[in-house]
């Protein structure tokens, strides 16, 4: 029987080099990844508690203050993509460190920021600096874990890192807002960032950080990295998350939505153009990723669970606070299950050795359908929390978990090793993406069913966007169901020049190792 075939990327690591690092080793190395992932959620959501506090000292409409969480979710989806790309050519120790550092600078320079303008600003900055974290991390955790068991434990846990980061980033940065400022957030990763920084130069050992050796001989990796490719589609990200955020406040049928709508649509369009026009090993996204098994519809997944995230703190957050008049350690606490119960279900990884993981993954938003739906009949009253509203975040939570944390080991097992850095930046472009356009659209229909429904005092806006929400959920249930192909679950994972997965040649397929490990 042979053994199983490692996941980091062919030709760069050695499996002599690799023993050199002991479990001890990996497992502080595993740590600070998370702590990257862990800052980069926190520093998303740490400042929802804060907006309020914003708005009145930076003199910011409601309107305004969506941009300070909307500037750093358009850049670190748009960035992500030429991180990943870099990583995956160059040095991902070097992309790491210098992200990590950035962070680390940026959040120091907006403690002191006091109006509205620089501080958008700087958080489109962190953006960019925390988009140079995640490709970096998950290429170093692939080469630094690569037993397939091994590896889907650390992804798993480095992925749950960003659903438990969302829930005490939320809780954390409302104590920092009540029992000191707002500037406080920032100055916490301030703190954070910059010693785990300098310690990662001397702690990554450079064998994990060795990129891959297919460069034809004499190509410059400058040449590698399609740049043009990276820059339209870069780009259109920009313009399209810009367009569709602006979309809630200056109409739907301004020209500040439909011109950049329009242009991004077209660059897009040129981007996957351009991509058919390179060999395989200079593209960015080669065509023929979107068609490796099942590895578009676990991207459609990834769309979700930050969205039913997002949604659930602005609507509730804004209801606590503006409505009930909660404050604001009261609103984070009520929040705070939702972060408890994410930790202890981001351990569900092993499960995919038992269970196919589309059944995982439909069991968890079936899950979150029914808590979609009890959210979206219960709610608008304080004595809704507990019958309604706390079930409703135990279900959601558990069921999208599960769809999460299946969803980022199973794609990365759908690609090629070699592109690690690539789909990492291109699943996390999707969770971002998926909270930045849907938090622009409920925002749109929370105000235009208030605004003849009785206004925000009324529960029937936010429940129009649990309604709208559960139809996303319902959606991406069917499109799972009827597009995941289960029998390529324990098939060997493709190389690089693969078009799918193959499975032809191949004895092992659909077999298991005697201690019920799927052969990738």
């Amino acid at each position: 029987m042979s053994p199983l075939q490692p996941l980091s990327p062919a030709g760069t690591l050695g499996d002599g080099e690799l023993k050199e690092l002991s479990l001890v080793r990996k497992l502080v190395l595993l740590c600070i990844f998370c702590l990257a992932q862990f800052l980069d959620a926190f520093n998303g959501s740490a400042l929802y508690s804060a907006l309020p506090a914003l708005e009145s000292s930076l003199g910011m409409t409601e309107s305004q203050s969506t941009w300070i969480i909307s500037a750093l979710q358009l850049t670190f989806a748009s960035f992500l993509l030429i991180s990943g790309r870099v990583s995956d050519v160059y040095n991902p120790k070097v992309v790491f460190i210098g992200g990590l550092s950035g962070i680390g600078v940026i959040s120091l320079g907006a403690g002191f920021v006091n109006s509205k303008i620089p501080m958008i600003i700087c958080r489109a900055l962190t953006g960019i600096a925390s988009s140079m974290t995640i490709p970096s991390a998950l290429t170093l955790i692939v080469n630094a874990f690569p037993d397939s068991l091994q590896q889907a434990r650390a992804i798993g846990l480095f992925g749950g890192c960003g659903g438990v980061a969302c829930i005490f980033g939320l809780l954390f940065g409302a104590m920092l807002v009540e029992w000191a400022s707002y500037h406080w957030v920032f100055w916490f990763a301030a703190i954070v960032a910059l010693p785990v920084a300098t310690a990662c130069v001397f702690i990554i050992p450079p064998q994990i950080a060795k990129t891959t050796d297919r460069l034809e001989p004499g190509a410059s990796k400058w040449k590698n990295l399609d740049l043009v490719g990276v820059s339209i589609l870069t780009v259109a990200l920009i313009l399209f998350i810009f367009a569709v955020t602006s979309g809630s406040t200056d109409g739907w049928a301004s020209a500040m939505v439909l011109v950049p709508l329009v242009i991004s649509i077209s660059m897009v369009i040129a981007f996957f153009y351009w991509e058919t026009l390179l060999p395989v090993d200079r593209a960015a996204i080669p065509p023929r990723t979107w068609f490796y098994n099942n590895f578009s519809v676990l991207f459609a997944v990834g769309l979700l669970p930050f969205f039913w995230w997002s949604a659930l703190f602005l609507i509730f957050v804004n209801l606590w606070q503006n409505i009930f008049h909660w404050s604001v350690i009261s609103s984070a606490i009520h929040l705070f299950p939702i972060g408890v119960i994410a930790f202890a279900a981001s351990f569900n990884g092993p499960l995919s050795r038992t269970f196919s993981p589309k059944w995982i993954i439909l069991t968890g938003l079936s899950l979150c359908m029914v808590a979609t739906v009890l959210v979206a009949i219960g709610g608008g009253k304080p004595g809704d929390y507990w019958p309604y509203v706390f079930p409703a975040f135990v279900m959601g939570t558990v069921g999208l978990m599960m769809a999460y944390i299946q969803a980022t080991i199973a794609i990365f097992r759908a690609a090629p090793a070699s592109m690690a850095g690539t789909v990492g930046a291109i699943f996390n472009c999707a969770l971002q993406c998926g909270s930045a356009v849907g938090l622009s659209f409920i925002t749109s229909i929370e105000t235009s069913v208030e605004a003849s429904r009785g206004g925000p005092q009324e529960y029937t806006g936010r429940a129009a966007v649990f309604w709208f929400l559960l139809g996303i959920v319902a959606l991406e249930f069917i499109s799972v169901s009827y597009f995941y192909d289960r029998s390529t679950d324990h098939k060997p994972q493709p190389t690089h020049g693969d078009l799918v997965c193959p499975v032809q040649d191949s004895p092992q397929s659909g077999k298991q190792l005697d201690d019920g490990i799927p052969v990738p």
